[in-house]
């Protein structure tokens, strides 16, 4: 990729942020409060503003009308309330925004999808792929807010790298050693949800979808009391009903954004089953998009195979016999569909002498 022009209120922290892109030195840095005007010919823009002010905006909105052309692509980073500065910085122009304390990688592959560019591989192994995307996860799962589109952008993109270049049962192995359980869980289902689209043979744009469904399917958990969502046994009737209303609590979270209905969709019914017995609608047949089944499947199969410290783990075969004789509760097609995904799972064993 060409030369990429950091546009920053802090050179220090600029410098910083070059580093972490790694592009040896192929980085120009332009003090926004400075006196010399912003070299032109960018390949890619980044601004790295602390507080997107009035002054600070109509700054940033000086040099880019400089140094950005009709292609160059703008990523913008915000510090602080990232809904109000995802605002700004798209009526600013930004063709992406990420929080400033995204990891490393995670801004790495950002910058590469922007310029075309390979994406990075984050330092060392899949150990470090998982550890990425929970980071990402993290940053979405808050009760104080919806998480920005481009974070779950980002932490799909890294789920679906993540499985496409390691087997999805080194995947699980690895989620399975961390230790909060919804987010092992949703990164369990997201890696799951990338080898199923890898078996159907869907396009990446449609893989990017089911993974980003699978990240987002529990978000309504953010607004479950810990002492519920992280009981060490099984729950009280009464507990099992306030856990019951994730479903919609995350659909209520979203719709305000910009996520799409299928999206939508899959976070409100991914507990709803074919033949009408599920929550919180009780939606039958047609009712529920392909999508939604999809993740259902790799949804059930996750909890199934997972150890809870009340439940002891199925194994892959007792969890797929599960999903089988569920019968017209699931889509039997898309069942047959993921039985290479459960032999995937699979730990071989190992020949003795």
């Amino acid at each position: 990729m060409g030369r990429t022009l950091i546009l920053t209120d802090d050179l220090a922290r600029a410098e910083r942020l070059a580093r972490n892109l790694g592009a040896d030195g192929d980085v120009a840095l332009h003090d926004l409060y400075g006196r010399a005007s912003p070299p032109a010919g960018a390949a890619l823009v980044i601004s790295d503003v602390s507080a997107l002010t009035s002054e600070s905006v109509r700054r940033l909105r000086e040099a880019l009308a400089t140094v950005r052309g009709p292609a160059t692509p703008f990523l913008a980073l915000v510090h602080g309330n990232l809904g109000r500065g995802e605002i700004q910085a798209t009526a600013l122009g930004a063709t992406r925004v990420l929080p400033a304390s995204v990891a490393a990688a995670m801004l790495m592959n950002a910058v590469a999808t922007m310029t075309g560019g390979r994406i990075a591989a984050p330092a060392g192994t899949l150990r470090a792929q998982a550890g990425e995307a929970r980071d990402a996860f993290a940053l979405m799962f808050r009760a104080d807010c919806a998480p920005a589109p481009a974070i779950v952008e980002t932490g799909a993109a890294l789920v679906n790298r993540a499985v496409r270049e390691a087997k999805i049962r080194d995947w699980l192995r690895v989620v399975e050693s961390f230790d909060d359980v919804t987010h092992r869980h949703c990164l369990s289902v997201a890696g799951l949800a990338a080898a199923f689209a890898g078996t159907l043979g869907l396009k990446d744009s449609d893989s990017r979808h089911l993974v980003k469904g699978a990240l987002l399917h529990d978000i309504g958990k953010a607004k479950i009391p810990l002492a519920i969502l992280n009981k060490p046994a099984p729950l009280t009737p009464d507990e099992r009903l306030e856990m019951d209303r994730h479903p919609a609590l995350g659909h209520d979270m979203l719709r305000g954004e910009t996520y799409d209905p299928l999206i939508l969709s899959v976070v409100r019914s991914h507990h709803e089953f074919l033949d009408g017995s599920g929550y919180p609608d009780g939606l039958r047949g047609r009712d529920i998009p392909d999508l939604v089944r999809l993740i259902t499947i790799c949804d059930i199969f996750a909890a199934l195979i997972e150890a809870r410290p009340y439940k002891a783990p199925k194994s892959v075969h007792e969890a797929y016999a599960i999903l089988e004789r569920m019968g017209p509760k699931l889509d039997a097609d898309l069942v047959r569909a993921f039985g290479p995904v459960a032999v995937a799972c699979e730990t071989p064993v190992r020949a003795t002498a």
